[in-house]
């Protein structure tokens, strides 16, 4: 593993860390922050492809894969 990626890999992590500490901190039960999430979620993807800096099969792919892991599907 390059430096690079132990770097990123760690600012990812401590990215997601700060996030879930400022969620907790909300107070809005897990359902309302799982919309808002989700809006969100849809609002960036919309913005990556208009941006045509990904294509909607890429899009496609990742949406799958989130799918995946949150539901801990099994390789096909």
């Amino acid at each position: 593993m390059s430096i690079d990626s132990e770097r990123n890999e760690g600012a990812v992590e401590q990215c997601l860390d700060e996030l879930n500490d400022f969620l907790a901190g909300l107070g809005y039960s897990s359902t309302v922050l799982a919309v808002a999430l989700r809006v969100h979620l849809e609002a960036l993807l919309q913005a990556l492809l208009e941006g045509k800096i990904c294509t909607r099969e890429e899009v496609r792919d990742f949406v799958r894969e989130l799918e995946r892991e949150a539901l801990q599907y099994e390789d096909d």
